[in-house]
């Protein structure tokens, strides 16, 4: 066991360390290695105006002030309210790396380390910054094929990443017990910095470039003007500011507070340990890679001739700091440390020793455990802030060291000019909401935390804090019968058991129980009448006299007349695909806007910023939560419909793509004719309160034609094959519309000068370099789902962007982009799953046609043959 040091020492304060790292070795955790003073002008300096007041002085906003002023930007201020590195990031154990098991954020970890690997040539500062590589390990046999699923998704990114095998890991780390090792997952480059060093050598380099960094200098009030513009008020004096971001860390909730919004974030504990000089690390020649123990659920590095280790214990275990939710940071709270608590900890120190046994004879010389900050999916949020002008956010950082040199500069980027310089939806701050409460937050944290190491599979569910009170009226009605699915604070079916049927939730890589309950979804849709709960939409009223003019500017479509509905694209003035809606126009001048679930505030924030910044007079009203709406596809989706209202529904009154109010059972609905699925069928907007009354009424209508539900695995494997593009998926802001094949809903001709159309014009003028293709290919027992590498003659030329099971051809299908030269109909590819290629052919698409497509195909051929009749 480790040796008794470690009573000794409970509760030690990192602060009362001083040594100094040294160049050559692991750096200390209590050493500053970087250690600089700030100009003497930074002590009396002041500015009343601002371009960018940034809130915050830890590695995060220092970053973001490094990138804007380098960038350019003049007037740049940095507001801290003791000293820089106050919070989380002075104690932090300064991982980095490469991995991430999104697609996204392995951008912003590669921005990271290319900047860190730099910036001492650049600034003059030492930051300490190792490069060791890091190791994962893989002891069980899920974690070999979660590995392999890992490859496949890195393939198509610059970053270096390896399978390796025991012998390998063994030469690489000597002092591991290999006896449950499986294989590894190595990442070259990956390593470690000083937290503080980093800060100072960015803070040197935003005062180079010409950014203000003040501080002690507290801000006590935020005021919003009328023009869009902040008062931002210290002791040392008021700045006006035209935009101000809150990079704040554990005390964000403050700042949100003070202009009236609640951010879903809250501090946690996180411990880590020291050992003393230990023998057998002394003695090696090189640093050691750092290594994370996946089962352990543990972090361990080399610390000088010791080793660090980090453990995330279970959320039964782990501590929240709730009372700083509460009763707020406590004042003066900025470089201090919690009691320290071995005994939380202590499975985790036992598996470390099991694994690295030189632990087990090692001194404990500290004991760090100091806050962070976690959101509710441990991810940060980065970007403005839907409801308030001008107001960005950098927070709720649990791994700030990692993501500040990419965060602050994808920010910049995006500040300056004016769109995301990549797709990063899963930091948008506008994925929570009012249903995101306190109770919520906790729960949701507490449950991030203990996962920080569990296998990551793909469609997982997390059930802790569910459902919110953001639950469909059909909810209660449905729970029992379904595996729901978590959307945006919405309950969701995803598929549908019988009686007899595996119930229970089984992740796994490849085909589970839910394959074949969504087979007899997806024929119940193809051949009777389904179904499915879509509440979850994100649905926006906007009138006024200017609306249409707003629209025709937001869409690169036409509008549509009174009467009818079409999909429409907001772009970003470079010519990505920032949005996709649906518009209907249901009365001159009113609209009824909808979009996915994940993307409500998201998309209302760029049509209310839009709206204020070109001075519309329009009214524009989220109504999400107000509408309930019920899809129902198939074949006799119109023959059940029919028998609950006295609007004709026939296909040459009621149109494909109209849209009419009217009654259902009584029930009023907008109705629209339109489904994701392809197949006949409409989306009956309703009150919230009427859902169970319209649901009910349809489901008893249509007994005779066998109606049933459906969820959204059936709905997505059914527009896979109609190849309906997603949102997300076949286009966000990394594409641009005429490569994801959306041509039809783009009209370059159309007089309005839409976001976006001279960038797409010239996009067009310079040709596409990939394309957006449907592959089919034959496999086993995996599917696609989407980000799998594509490779032709030995390289990695793709990537697959979405995937399902086709139950019409029984193979696998899949979108992707590929090189325009790769993209003819029978061009052979190859897609990688966990960790085989499988031969994919390029399909004329759609591989199923769909019903309105079949129906007018069908009316030719039966004008065609009374033509011939009449000869």
């Amino acid at each position: 066991m480790l040796r008794p040091g470690a009573q000794r020492l409970r509760g030690l304060l990192l602060r009362s360390c001083r040594r100094r790292g040294s160049p050559g070795r692991p750096r200390s955790v209590c050493g500053r290695e970087g250690e600089e003073k700030p100009p003497s002008s930074a002590e009396t300096q002041w500015k009343d105006r601002a371009e960018t007041v940034i809130i915050g002085g830890g590695c995060v906003g220092v970053s973001l002030a490094y990138h804007l002023a380098k960038a350019g930007m003049k007037d740049v201020v940095l507001l801290e309210k003791s000293e820089l590195t106050a919070g989380s990031t002075w104690h932090a154990a300064g991982l980095t790396t490469y991995f991430h098991p999104g697609i996204n954020l392995k951008k912003i970890h590669y921005d990271s380390i290319k900047l860190y690997e730099k910036l001492e040539e650049e600034t003059g500062q030492v930051v300490g910054f190792h490069q060791p590589g890091s190791i994962r390990l893989a002891t069980t046999p899920v974690r070999v094929d979660e590995f392999k699923y890992q490859m496949t998704r890195t393939g198509w990114h610059a970053t270096e990443q390896y399978i390796i095998e025991p012998e390998k890991i063994q030469e690489m780390f000597p002092l591991l017990n290999m006896n449950k090792v499986l294989a590894g997952l190595y990442n070259p480059g990956d390593g470690h910095i000083d937290p503080y060093s980093l800060t100072m050598a960015l803070a040197a380099g935003a005062r180079k470039y010409g950014a203000l960094l003040k501080y002690p200098a507290p801000v006590t009030s935020l005021k919003a003007r009328s023009d869009g513009t902040w008062d931002v008020e210290t002791p040392q004096g008021s700045m006006r500011a035209n935009r101000i971001v809150n990079a704040a860390g554990f005390w964000a909730r403050e700042v949100g507070k003070m202009i009236g919004l609640e951010h879903p974030l809250i501090p946690v504990q996180h411990q880590y340990v020291v050992t003393s000089t230990i023998p057998e690390v002394k003695a090696l020649k090189q640093e050691l890679p750092v290594l994370r123990d996946l089962e352990g659920s543990y972090y361990l590095r080399q610390e000088r001739d010791g080793l660090l280790f980090g453990p995330y214990e279970s959320q039964e275990k782990m501590k929240v700091q709730d009372s700083w939710v509460t009763n707020g940071v406590p004042p003066g709270f900025g470089k201090e440390l919690f009691e320290s608590d071995l005994d939380r900890i202590m499975e985790h120190i036992e598996a470390a020793m099991e694994m690295v046994p030189v632990l087990k004879k090692a001194d404990i010389i500290n004991v760090v455990n100091g806050p962070i900050t976690y959101s509710p999916d441990i991810l940060p949020m980065v970007g403005p802030h839907q409801g308030v002008r001008n107001y960005w956010v950098a927070i709720g950082f649990g791994y700030g060291i990692i993501h500040a040199g990419g965060v602050g500069k994808y920010l910049s980027d995006w500040i300056l000019h004016g769109e995301p310089p990549f797709d990063l939806i899963e930091l948008d701050p506008n994925r929570y909401g009012k249903w995101t409460t306190t109770q919520y937050t906790e729960a949701k944290a507490r449950e991030s935390y203990g996962f920080n190491n569990i296998v990551g599979y793909p469609k997982e569910e997390r059930f802790a804090g569910r459902p919110t009170q953001r639950v469909s009226g059909l909810y209660q009605r449905l729970e029992s019968k379904c595996s729901m699915g978590f959307h945006a604070g919405w309950e969701q079916p995803h598929w549908f058991y019988k009686p007899g049927q595996d119930t229970q939730y089984r992740p796994s890589f490849r085909r589970t129980n839910w394959f074949e309950p969504v087979g007899s979804e997806y024929k119940q849709v193809m051949q009777r009448v389904g179904v499915t709960d879509l509440s979850p939409f994100g649905k926006f009223n906007i009138k006024g006299q200017d609306s249409i003019r707003l629209l025709d500017h937001l869409f690169a479509n036409v509008i549509p007349k009174v009467g009818f509905t079409n999909i429409s694209h907001m772009l970003t003035p470079k010519g990505r695909v920032y949005a996709e809606l649906t518009v209907s126009h249901h009365s001159p001048g009113e609209f009824l806007l909808m979009t996915g679930s994940g993307s409500e505030l998201h998309d209302l924030r760029w049509i209310e910023e839009e709206a204020v910044k070109g001075g519309y007079d329009v009214e524009i009203k989220n109504i999400t939560d107000e509408l309930g709406v019920l899809g129902v596809a198939g074949p006799q989706a119109r023959k059940v419909l029919q028998k609950l209202t006295s609007e004709d529904l026939s296909d040459d009154v009621f149109k494909f793509l109209q849209t009419k109010s009217l009654k259902v059972s009584n029930i009023p609905v907008t109705a629209i004719r339109i489904s994701y699925t392809g197949e006949l069928g409409w989306e009956l907007y309703h009150r919230r309160e009427d859902s169970v009354a319209l649901y009910d009424a349809i489901m008893n209508a249509g007994q005779e034609e066998e109606i049933d539900n459906f969820g959204t695995y059936a709905m997505n494997a059914l527009r896979l094959e109609k190849a309906f593009r997603a949102w997300g998926s076949e286009m966000n802001c990394d594409t641009n519309p005429l490569e994801a094949g959306l041509e039809y809903f783009v009209k370059l001709n159309k007089p309005a000068d839409f976001i976006g159309k001279q960038a797409l014009k010239q996009i067009k003028a310079k040709g596409l370099k990939r394309r957006l293709v449907c592959l089919t290919l034959a496999t086993d027992d995996v599917d696609p789902e989407g980000n799998e590498s594509i490779w032709y003659n030995g390289k990695v030329v793709g990537n697959t962007t979405s995937g399902s099971y086709s139950y019409s051809i029984q193979k696998s299908l899949a979108f992707a982009y590929v090189p325009v030269e790769l993209s003819e109909v029978g061009q052979q590819v190859e897609v990688e799953l966990l960790g085989k290629n499988y031969p994919a052919v390029v399909i004329q698409e759609p591989l199923v046609l769909t019903e309105p497509t079949r129906n007018r195909l069908q009316k030719k051929r039966w004008k065609g043959q009374n033509l011939k009749k009449d000869l």
